[in-house]
């Protein structure tokens, strides 16, 4: 498997949840940004990027009581993007969603 965050996977753990999220989220928004603009591939990049970050968080040990939650939103994420969108998920509702984490994370550092 080719990795996109070859160096971030040996610090991944030390991010707090709300971190990783957050980074996510980032890579999500660019998912859509590039799909608005019509650059599939661009697109398709920063969606495997943001998988790739979803599942390092998943393998974090710390994230054992939120693995629930993480998998749903991996799920709900990857139906969006690439499936049918049968949870009828919108650009707005996701970048609400990571938002959230973006300002916790914040928090945390300020």
């Amino acid at each position: 498997m080719n990795l996109f965050h070859n160096k971030l996977q040996s610090r991944w753990n030390n991010f707090t949840i709300f971190e990783q999220m957050a980074n996510i989220g980032a890579e999500v928004g660019r998912t859509i940004r590039w799909r608005q603009k019509g650059n599939r591939e661009m697109s398709k990049n920063a969606f495997y990027r943001a998988l790739e970050l979803m599942d390092f968080t998943i393998d974090d040990p710390k994230n054992k009581i939120s693995l629930k939650e993480i998998l749903r939103v991996r799920e709900a994420l990857v139906d969006f993007i690439m499936g049918e969108n049968i949870y009828k998920s919108t650009n707005e509702a996701w970048e609400k969603y990571f938002l959230y984490f973006n300002l916790a994370a914040r928090r945390l550092v300020i």
